[in-house]
């Protein structure tokens, strides 16, 4: 029991001693959208890790300055980009891939699930939604693509959302998009695969976030944890674990699928 549940307050630190290091990931080019906080802050921290050169786009700047501070002196750069606007999305990749080349590995994490009844959907709260937590990942990619194929290779992983599997409630538009998204990547895997590019969907259950705390009280983050499979609560790290597994070259042949990590919540 003492050997179980020390392994148990490791996995609740995330100590990095128990976590893979991926040799090929060394001084990538990585892109992370939404990485100021919550699981791209995660995912932001995994690749500094792993020594890569990381870049990432939030629009929380006191939240995504303080990462980079404590992250040093690990490579990571924080841009601030409003992803609603694909102009402005367009410009600043377009200008990081001219000051310093190509990324290797773009990851599309940025995403809003605020709740929200059928009935108070509008037309423009629906195109926000849709601005939000879908239609950047398109252009975030298509800005991306060139250059990878020029150099070679690349990997775009995007995240998706166990919600829309489980069918919950309040998040209609939410799931939406997040359904989409796995159209998208196998979309993204059959066009791009001729060039070396490669695409995958990571499928995370609830993680335990500053913002999902917002929405669950203990009863209900016990109630999550009684429906999964593992009773462990799920952090930041575990889905930054799964990504860097896909980004990395031990992944070489792996591509146009979802992998869910949500402790097997059903």
């Amino acid at each position: 029991m003492a050997e179980a549940d020390l392994d148990l307050s490791k996995h609740k630190a995330g100590e990095r001693s128990l976590r893979a290091t991926y040799p090929s990931l060394m001084g990538k080019r990585v892109l992370v959208t939404g990485g100021g906080s919550g699981i791209g802050a995660g995912i932001v921290e995994g690749f500094a890790a792993q020594g890569a050169d990381v870049t990432f786009f939030d629009i929380a700047e006191a939240d995504s300055r303080a990462l980079v501070d404590l992250l040093a002196p690990a490579k990571v750069r924080f841009e601030a980009v409003d992803l609603t606007n694909i102009a402005a999305l367009r410009a600043a990749i377009a200008k990081l891939i001219a000051e310093e080349g190509a990324f290797d590995i773009l990851v599309n994490n940025a995403a809003n699930d605020d709740r929200h009844s059928i009935e108070q959907v509008d037309e423009a709260y629906w195109d926000n939604r849709f601005a939000v937590n879908l239609k950047h990942l398109f252009f975030s990619a298509q800005a991306v693509v060139p250059a990878m194929r020029e150099k070679g290779g690349g990997a775009i992983i995007n995240l998706g959302s166990i919600s829309w599997h489980l069918a919950l409630s309040d998040l209609t538009l939410y799931q939406t998009c997040k359904a989409a998204i796995e159209g998208l990547t196998r979309s993204l895997a059959r066009e791009l695969g001729p060039d070396g590019i490669r695409a995958t969907c990571v499928i995370p259950g609830n993680v335990r976030t500053e913002r999902q705390l917002k929405w669950y009280t203990p009863e209900g983050e016990a109630e999550i944890v009684e429906a999964q499979c593992l009773k462990g609560r799920l952090l930041p790290h575990d889905i930054a674990a799964m990504v860097m597994f896909l980004a990395s070259d031990d992944a070489a042949l792996v591509t146009g699928h979802s992998y869910f990590v949500d402790a097997g919540w059903r």
